[in-house]
């Protein structure tokens, strides 16, 4: 059974960070490509950032370019969103998605609210 353990939302000022967590067991990780979507409420959903599964290929949100930063840690299990500058757009509920070989899988999300 594939489970997902978000952490790392919360409440920041505009201007602010934080790092988002995803640890996902039940697969073998190594071989996912993994994504952060966020979805708020009245917008359709994005994909915020993309790693491969060798890591060695990341995309982001035009958005989000040059202030958020994905990366991966294959012997943790965890895949994280490291968020800079953060602006009352980038308010949503962050996902984590891990895909391969047709096999997609979501976590529950975390809130991250950007707002002074």
């Amino acid at each position: 059974q594939v489970q997902f353990v978000e952490s790392g939302g919360g409440l920041v000022q505009p201007g602010g960070s934080l790092r988002l967590s995803c640890v996902i067991s039940g697969l073998t990780f190594r071989l996912y490509d993994l994504k952060w979507f966020r979805r708020a409420p009245g917008k359709e959903g994005e994909l915020v950032a993309s790693i491969s599964s060798e890591g060695d290929n990341t995309t982001y949100l035009d958005s989000v370019k040059g202030r958020f930063t994905i990366s991966r840690v294959d012997t943790r299990n965890t895949v994280y969103l490291e968020m800079n500058n953060l602006k009352p757009a980038d308010t949503a509920e962050y996902l984590c998605n891990a895909y391969a070989h047709g096999h997609n899988y979501w976590g529950r999300g975390t809130q991250v609210t950007v707002s002074s």
